[in-house]
């Protein structure tokens, strides 16, 4: 279906749906959970994620979840900070009725533009009570017929290269066959890091990612030299400053590899100027660094630019993820998808929803994101 009709759609089902339960009550508190290596990349480091659940409550007695996973170096949020919003908004939203989700995103945002983070949390509680009070899986707000079975990539932070070689041989053994690198502390390095890997597992794809670590003659250079090795690689991904767009279209134009925007593209209005310049080939969307309504946007202005799509998060559990896997679900142009935090931590926080079979991804048709927090996390 042409993504044209399918937004028609999703707004035209939207509109007429059943008028439901009010938004009772907001709770939200803080979780940690360890990862079982440093989450490492150019601009910072995680080894624990410090996160929100979020749960809202409606007056039948629904419950939604949703988590807030911020990453102060990639987007400037604290936990503590995005905790005191989710707070704040909750008390804009605590009485209306849950239907009018896209309404109160839209209020959200104009209240708090510069924080996706918070919004994205109490976003996905929201239509997660919403399709539970529904009785419908999250995914069949957006499609009536997703993808059930997906393929993720796998992260490899910038660890040491034993380490590194030593997760890329698990994760291969695992099925995994697309790996995510983390590049931009020290490029001969890594650059050989990739080259060994590949080596060893001649079946194994690579996206490339910098965090916007390079200059963009920097970025050329290294990204060619692995091209000319022969190395497969699916995406080059935010491999300059965020603000320099031209930089990325020089970066573009210069190589074969297919150049993904990240931090780049928030907002509609971001992806709108990276179609603008022809900037990027790729729009890597994120639910945590735009909010889940948004999101759509971008979806839609990529879609039309003919630019495409892939879809990430922040250091997420499954509570996040399990929402841009229904975005995925829902919408074909998502192609390459990296929906692998959750398998990065020491243990599952949740139950229900959906599961890992190593690369692959299995869906749920469980009313709403078909989860709950486990006892002892909330």
């Amino acid at each position: 279906m042409p993504f044209s009709k399918q937004y028609n759609d999703i707004s035209l089902m939207n509109a007429h749906s059943a008028k439901g339960p009010v938004i009772r009550k907001v709770d939200a508190w803080p979780v940690d959970i360890g990862l079982t290596d440093d989450f490492v990349i150019s601009q910072g480091a995680i080894s624990v994620a410090e996160n929100v659940f979020i749960r809202i409550t409606l007056d039948d007695g629904t419950e939604g979840y949703g988590e807030m996973a911020p990453f102060e170096e990639l987007t400037g949020e604290t936990r503590d900070d995005g905790l005191r919003q989710v707070r704040k908004l909750a008390e804009g939203i605590t009485g209306r009725p849950v239907h009018e989700y896209e309404r109160i995103s839209a209020e959200m945002k104009e209240k708090e533009p510069g924080q996706p983070a918070p919004r994205c949390g109490l976003e996905t509680a929201m239509l997660d009570a919403f399709c539970r009070f529904r009785k419908i899986p999250l995914w069949s707000l957006w499609c009536r017929e997703p993808r059930t079975v997906l393929t993720t990539d796998v992260t490899i932070p910038l660890l040491s290269y034993d380490k590194s070689m030593e997760l890329a041989g698990a994760w291969y053994a695992s099925g995994f066959r697309t790996l995510k690198i983390k590049v931009g502390i020290d490029s001969d390095s890594e650059s050989r890091l990739i080259t060994d890997i590949s080596r060893r597992y001649p079946d194994v794809s690579f996206i490339i990612d910098a965090n916007m670590a390079f200059q963009p003659g920097e970025a050329i250079i290294f990204i060619n030299d692995l091209a000319r090795k022969g190395i497969p690689v699916l995406l080059f991904e935010q491999p300059n400053d965020r603000f320099d767009l031209e930089g990325m279209k020089e970066i573009k134009d210069s190589i074969t590899v297919p150049l993904a925007a990240d931090e780049a593209v928030f907002t509609r209005e971001d992806a709108e100027r990276v179609a603008a310049m022809g900037a990027a080939d790729v729009i890597n969307l994120k639910i945590m660094k735009s909010g889940v309504l948004e999101t759509l946007e971008i979806i839609r202005v990529a879609v039309a630019a003919g630019l495409g799509l892939m879809i990430g998060g922040m250091v997420e559990t499954r509570l996040a993820m399990g929402c841009s896997l229904a975005l995925a679900q829902s919408f074909p142009a998502i192609r390459y998808l990296d929906l692998d935090t959750p398998l990065l931590m020491i243990e599952d926080p949740v139950v229900g929803g959906y599961r890992y079979d190593g690369s692959r991804i299995i869906g749920t048709n469980d009313p709403g994101l078909g989860m709950k927090v486990r006892d002892g996390m909330t």
